[in-house]
């Protein structure tokens, strides 16, 4: 094999991100597996284990008790007996989607594929289906980059829980199923995690374990990705394995696998087709870490413009279907990407799949506002770039992690891209008196256009652009001028 990366920092800095994911913007997770069948929300598979949880206390009185009934038990439970990846595929690029990512594994240990390393995988256990290829068939079918999530590296630490048992009641002392030697594979050999457990048992000992056991089949497994499926994208949930986020110095020795993985995926991208066309998704903001690949930030944005392509995970509600979970409306989706995209960002969106592979009508009536828009918006956003602003107006999101509120936009609130000669300014409130005044621009204008109407009539007085919006505007919310230079 060419070497065009070495497994080390100063190395895998000389990588670009490639510009057809600049390009692309806006994507759809399948943020999917075994831990959808109670229907009850994220970390189903450690909270079932921690004793006096929502989740505990649901499982106990809806499947029994952890030590008779575990999560190998509910794992058998997923058939996925209606999913229609094709069909679904079709709604997701129907709603403006132009790259998909399929979970492969989450926290619990379960592969969403055909498997030799780990066993228990959707082949040989609940829906006997390969889960990623057939996602990444549909994908491929229509032209749209498919990625695969990983969310192994925290897994050892995050299952301790399955090992200890109830601290009182009819099952006090009873060990939970995840001591079974037999199944030991599956729930880890994390036994050394017990003590920082036991007496705080919804806190996470570590993200990251040190164990160089592990470390070594979380590559094996990553690495049996690239190689079955070719992911044009990888999200690893977490920073590098396996240093702290935020902390370790790039001299931590715990990062050599991580630096092992990456660079093989990119050098096997580079024998493929040439340097730069992966996409590798990782959560820690130091500059020395995120410029080995592209910086993902979970349920929150940037406050600015940043000169580094970078990449929003979100979700319509839960990361996994939730019966209780409020989703989010069209509009405010809808306004999220728009302020990302200004923002040199791109959008991942998790649309919520039941147990059985299906969406419900209200996510299907979110990708169908999300494609009404995109259908007369979409010049604004594909292939654009960053304008010299982002933003014009006082409002701005919030930035603090995992809140996403919605923002009560204002009359004055704008948010730009640009491509070629044109810039596009989204109307993120519209006027009350039907005119949009823009005081960003110091050149002169040739023409204004909005997007689903045509030509409008501009001013330019005193520097400020003055522009006559129609009485009916083309969308519900952020409607996009075309502004040319």
């Amino acid at each position: 094999m060419t070497k065009h990366f070495e497994a080390t920092f100063e190395s895998l800095s000389g990588y670009k991100c490639p510009e057809w994911f600049r390009d692309a913007k806006f994507g759809i997770w399948s943020h999917w597996g075994p831990q959808s069948v109670p229907m009850y929300g994220d970390w189903y598979a450690r909270n079932m284990y921690i004793e006096g949880s929502q989740q505990y206390l649901y499982h106990i009185r809806h499947y029994g008790h952890p030590s008779k009934f575990g999560y190998k038990d509910l794992v058998k439970l997923w058939h996925a007996e209606n999913f229609d990846p094709e069909g679904l595929m079709d709604l997701y690029y129907k709603s403006g989607a132009r790259y998909f990512m399929s979970q492969a594994t989450h926290h619990d240990n379960f592969f969403n594929y055909d498997s030799k390393v780990n066993r228990f995988n959707s082949v040989n256990f609940g829906p006997h289906k390969d889960i990623c290829g057939l996602w990444k068939k549909a994908a491929d079918k229509r032209g749209m980059p498919f990625g695969m999530s990983e969310h192994l590296g925290a897994s050892f630490a995050w299952w301790t829980v399955n090992k200890l048992s109830d601290t009182e009641g009819p099952y006090a002392g009873v060990p939970y199923d995840g001591n079974d030697p037999e199944n030991r594979d599956f729930y880890h050999d994390n036994y050394e995690y017990i003590d920082a457990v036991k007496d705080n048992r919804s806190r996470m000992p570590v993200w990251y374990t040190k164990n160089r056991k592990y470390h070594e089949y979380w590559y094996n497994s990553v690495r049996e990705m690239v190689d079955l499926y070719r992911p044009d994208l990888i999200y690893t949930d977490g920073g590098l394995p396996f240093g702290d986020i935020g902390v370790s110095g790039a001299d931590d020795p715990n990062y050599k696998v991580g630096l092992d993985f990456l660079s093989y995926y990119y050098n096997t991208a580079a024998e493929r087709s040439g340097d730069g066309t992966v996409v590798y998704l990782q959560k820690d903001r130091r500059p020395e870490f995120y410029k080995i690949g592209t910086l993902d930030i979970e349920k929150s944005q940037l406050t600015d413009i940043s000169p580094d392509p970078w990449h929003t995970d979100t979700c319509i509600g839960n990361w996994f279907y939730d019966v209780k979970q409020v989703y989010k409306k069209p509009g405010h989706i809808i306004e999220m990407l728009v302020d990302i995209v200004s923002k040199n960002g791109c959008m991942l969106l998790n649309v919520l799949q039941k147990p059985d592979g299906t969406i419900d009508d209200e996510a299907k009536y979110i990708l169908d506002g999300i494609g009404k828009w995109f259908a007369i918006n979409s010049e604004g956003i594909y292939g654009t770039r960053p304008w010299r602003i982002a933003a014009e107006g006082a409002s701005r999101v919030n930035p603090e992690g995992f809140t996403e509120r919605k923002v009560d936009w204002m009359s004055g609130d704008y948010r730009f891209t640009a491509k070629n000669n044109v810039v596009y300014a989204f109307v993120m409130a519209a006027p009350a008196d039907g005119t949009a005044v823009i005081r960003s621009f110091t050149e002169r204008v040739k023409d204004v256009s909005l997007l689903g109407f045509g030509k409008c009539d501009f001013e330019q007085p005193f520097g400020a652009l003055n522009v006559k919006l129609p009485e009916k505007l083309p969308s519900e919310t952020a409607n996009c001028l075309k502004i040319t230079l």
